[in-house]
């Protein structure tokens, strides 16, 4: 008997380890899942994208939360399989599904990259992840991203065999450059989300400058110890700006530790980090920062 097209699509299933163009198909735990949804802290506001997205799951779990998703496949026979099971789940409207190349696909629009890609795949898209806006989340089950620090490391309670860790890391803004501050111009060298350089006070004294950047947040500490940050930064309030840049490239907020006399009793354990002088600022005119401790 030879079965229609229409009748073949629905007769497919995917075996674990089918081979495809880059990966070979292994499915993510429905718990693993689930708890990289919770690591990105998934909203109905988001824009999920997943390269390579097998059966869907990923998405189809995303937009069980109320958020819309992309899954880019590509192979034909998963697309459709993907769509099905949208469908099936009552969230067609949300999860779309598309056949493609994961290379080459656009996913700038994306708030969140939910994945389950191998070390050689997230080197080859790490580019790209790096175009993305400051503060877009990656999480990715069971591999790390080369040369990136996690923020956040997920684990499924309970026993768990097999595809039991997720990592997210959230894309750091573009810093590199010089950046002047009431205190002296900062000269900002970047290596993904650390930081290094040197301010140039006003008396023409050089401090060594070295800090981290989280999404569009960036933190430093200048000179040899605390103590000195806080002579250098005490007192001095936003706006920053890039040098030779455009308007829409201020640092338009930050703040440092206040002293002790101002910090509520409620924080008692801020004490601990009295003479810390982090420098938290936003690269967004939109936003500000709340110089929110750490």
């Amino acid at each position: 008997m030879i079965l229609p097209p229409a009748a073949l699509a629905q007769s497919f299933q995917p075996f674990e380890g089918q081979p495809g163009k880059d990966v070979i198909w292994v499915p993510t735990p429905p718990a693993l899942v689930e708890k990289m949804l919770d690591l990105a802290r998934i909203t109905a506001q988001d824009f999920v994208v997943d390269l390579g997205s097998g059966d869907g799951r990923n998405i189809i779990a995303a937009a069980k939360r109320g958020a819309r998703g992309l899954g880019v496949e590509y192979e034909p026979d998963m697309v459709e399989l993907s769509r099905r099971n949208a469908a099936d789940a009552g969230v067609a409207d949300k999860a779309k599904f598309v056949q493609g190349d994961m290379f080459e696909a656009d996913f700038s629009q994306a708030t969140v990259l939910a994945l389950f890609l191998l070390p050689v795949n997230l080197k080859k898209l790490t580019a790209k992840f790096l175009e993305l806006p400051a503060g877009t989340r990656i999480v990715n089950n069971g591999y790390r991203i080369e040369g990136w620090e996690e923020t956040e490391v997920g684990h499924v309670d309970g026993i768990c065999m097999a595809w039991c860790t997720a990592y997210l890391y959230i894309v750091p803004a573009k810093i590199t450059g010089s950046w002047h501050l009431p205190a002296g111009e900062v000269r900002f060298e970047q290596d993904f989300q650390t930081l290094s350089g040197t301010l140039i006070a006003a008396n023409g004294t050089l401090q060594k400058v070295d800090g981290s950047i989280k999404g569009d947040r960036i933190r430093f500490t200048v000179g040899r110890g605390e103590r000195r940050a806080r002579r250098v930064l005490a007192g001095h309030q936003g706006p920053v700006r890039k040098s030779g840049s455009e308007p829409d490239s201020y640092i338009v907020g930050f703040a440092y530790f206040p002293p002790m006399a101002t910090v509520p009793k409620a924080e008692p354990a801020i004490s601990k980090l009295k003479e810390k002088c982090w420098l938290i600022a936003c690269t967004s005119r939109r936003k500000r920062c709340s110089g929110s401790r750490v």
